[in-house]
């Protein structure tokens, strides 16, 4: 009985560690890694600030899964023909999603009270596109 015990922790132990290593092995780097994430996270893809008198879009999230994608267009209250700029995917370092370019911004400005909707376009490594047009009544941030 006792054997059989440390043998189901032993299995447990090693079964926990294995599925640790493949988490560990993902950096979320490919099309395939962060599709699903984007898919289930649509409604947070943008955020909206009124600050300062102005309505500030956060592009914060697409920023922090942006490895895997090739590019990503947005557009306030219209269609997404804006390209945001993107800093290329960091995999020499363990969390290749660090964003080490300042110069890349993480918002845009606008006048206060004019952002209606946001249109987003993510084309991912493998080509595919995910879209979205978004209320910015939803994606109000304090």
């Amino acid at each position: 009985m006792i054997w059989t015990r440390l043998g189901g922790i032993a299995i447990v132990a090693a079964s926990l560690s294995a599925v640790a290593g493949v988490a560990q092995a993902q950096q979320f780097t490919t099309a395939a890694e962060v599709k699903p994430i984007l898919e289930m996270t649509k409604g947070n893809w943008v955020a909206l600030r009124k600050y300062d008198g102005n309505d500030l879009v956060y592009f914060s999230h697409l920023m922090a899964w942006r490895c895997g994608f090739e590019s990503v267009r947005y557009g306030i209250n219209g269609p997404a023909d804006t390209e945001l700029k993107l800093e290329k995917c960091n995999t020499e370092y363990k969390q290749p999603n660090v964003i080490l370019d300042e110069s890349i911004p993480l918002f845009t400005k606008r006048k206060l009270g004019s952002v209606k909707t946001i249109s987003v376009e993510v084309t991912f490594d493998d080509g595919t596109v995910q879209s979205e047009i978004i209320d910015a009544s939803k994606i109000l941030i304090p």
